[in-house]
């Protein structure tokens, strides 16, 4: 990703940095030099930077997996996927037998919109267990499902007034929960507190060897909760030497006020170091296309469905925004509706009038319905889009027939028009809602196919050098860490992915073929 040096056959590397880059010779003018050929089987390129992931990932896999998809844990485990109810519930009261008595059954990864049939519903849920609390946790995060004994244990009933709390026909609570306000309350009963877990320090390697698998030296923790207890296990875990991954967590908004998170952020910056860096912040703004819970500009959903649901008030996006860009916090920002995206496109540059502040690089996460209008806006703003091209592939078919339609299925995750607009891209995979892949994610950028072998809106295919740009240098220049990862060129970190093929010589329906053998980071090999 280097314009001035763009292949090499030898890199030097000293103190976890980047001495030269070049021939066999590149390095003999700083002194004695110690040849190693180990990896001359394999093509080095930057180490992957992924600009958004969570942590928690590492906890989900305590419980059940009711995903759809095929996973792989992150000891190399393979998950096989549930293709219709009927098995979700068969293999959820097999696996309830395992469980100790009375403690609640967690599930993870289920979304109805790839079955046919009844929606998973309480009586589903109540077959599995009728004495103990049931949740199903869809894959977006955004949306579960739980049964009788858990809506019991948090009080909702046909009286209840909350937003996202779904009903059936005769106004009892269906079981169905969108969205924070809905969810959260279940979350703390069951104690599915994944986000403050996932930094103690078995989680926190358990993430670095997904990384590895992936190729990645950089990774997001993007909707950080820390105590000073998890934050401090945190900072000490993966300031180990060997571990293998640099982790730059956003410290989420959502469960306190601006004031202390603003606080709280500036605390943990002090205690950064080259495999930590706190200083971001996440504000979660509207909720899932496929979920039905974004925020969708006219005409809205193709089934009719009702415009989803603000995470945040559009006034206090206003006010976050503005009272974080008057700090000087960078703001990764959750849009996944094109409503979303204007609002917050709207509150940044009101904040921007107001306390002008150059080279921010706020990044608009998701954005996936943005148009070549909103990503203009975005461009003439300064704003970062990170996209979530992995949709493509795993949800273009179920957008184009049941959510947004063709016409803008056919521009969402629209990398095109993103960068022909002057955006500085990213693109991702939200793991663990898709897996962590970025060869993959690129795959998705270049290609656009569904999982049905159609492709979906070939305008807004990239080439290949564009899509690595974007899983390294894009990336890293929305965590501000463009001047020390995403390139091999000297004076940066020695941060690797290790690959078994030249990504740039296989045919681009290949790339996601393309072997990952491990990870070089700050001049330390991690093979798998």
């Amino acid at each position: 990703m280097d314009p001035n040096r763009p292949e090499a056959s030898h890199v030097a590397v000293r103190e976890g940095r980047i001495l030269a880059v070049g021939g066999a010779d590149c390095a003999d003018q700083w002194g004695e030099v110690v040849h190693d050929d180990s990896l001359a089987h394999a093509v080095l390129i930057p180490g992957f930077v992924e600009g958004h992931s969570h942590m928690a990932e590492t906890v989900f896999w305590d419980y059940a997996y009711a995903g759809f998809h095929d996973r792989i844990d992150p000891d190399g485990r393979l998950w096989r996927g549930k293709t219709d109810i009927e098995t979700v519930i068969a293999d959820l009261c097999a696996h309830v037998e395992t469980q100790p008595d009375d403690a609640p059954l967690i599930a993870w990864g289920f979304d109805p919109i790839f079955l046919t049939g009844e929606r998973l519903n309480r009586d589903h849920l109540d077959q599995v267990s009728g004495d103990r609390p049931v949740v199903v946790l869809f894959s977006s995060g955004h949306l579960m499902c739980v049964n009788s004994k858990a809506l019991e244990a948090v009080g909702y009933d046909r009286e209840s007034n909350i937003e996202g709390v779904m009903r059936c026909a005769d106004g009892e609570p269906s079981g169905e929960l969108q969205e924070m306000a809905a969810m959260f309350p279940v979350m703390r009963r069951m104690g599915m507190d994944t986000r403050t877990l996932s930094h103690a320090p078995d989680y926190v390697d358990a993430f670095g060897r997904i990384c590895v698998r992936a190729g990645v030296t950089t990774a997001t923790d993007l909707f950080a909760m820390l105590t000073d207890e998890t934050a401090q296990s945190l900072i000490a875990t993966t300031a180990a030497p060997d571990y293998p991954v640099r982790v730059v967590p956003a410290v989420s908004t959502i469960h306190t006020s601006a004031e202390e998170v603003q606080a709280q952020v500036g605390s943990l910056a002090a205690q950064n170091h080259d495999k930590l860096r706190f200083g971001a912040v996440k504000l979660m703004t509207d909720g899932s296309i496929q979920g039905y819970s974004a925020r969708v500009k006219w005409p809205g959903y193709v089934g009719g469905q009702s415009n989803g649901i603000w995470n945040m008030a559009p006034e206090e996006i206003f006010r976050t925004c503005e009272m974080m860009q008057e700090a000087g916090i960078q703001m990764h920002i959750h849009t996944n509706g094109d409503e979303a995206s204007e609002v917050v496109l709207d509150a940044l540059e009101a904040a921007a009038r107001k306390h002008p502040w150059p080279g921010a690089r706020h990044v608009l996460q998701h954005a996936q319905m943005m148009g070549p209008a909103l990503f203009a806006r975005a461009a003439e703003l300064g704003v970062c889009v990170n996209l979530f091209a992995n949709h493509i592939w795993y949800f273009g078919d179920q957008h184009a027939a049941l959510t947004i339609g063709e016409d803008r299925a056919a521009r969402m995750d629209g990398c095109r028009s993103a960068l022909d607009a002057g955006v500085h891209l990213a693109i991702h995979s939200d793991a663990p809602v898709t897996p962590m892949g970025p060869l993959f994610t690129a795959w998705c950028a270049v290609n656009r196919v569904t999982t049905s072998g159609r492709v979906l809106g070939a305008a807004q295919r990239i080439s290949v050098d564009e899509a690595l740009f974007a899983i390294t240098m894009g990336a890293a220049y929305t965590l501000r860490m463009d001047g020390e990862v995403g390139s091999i060129e000297a004076g940066k970190r020695a941060d690797f992915a290790v690959l078994g093929d030249d990504p740039t010589a296989v045919d681009p329906m290949a790339l996601r073929d393309v072997p990952v053998l491990g990870t070089v980071t700050g001049g330390h090999l991690n093979l798998l």
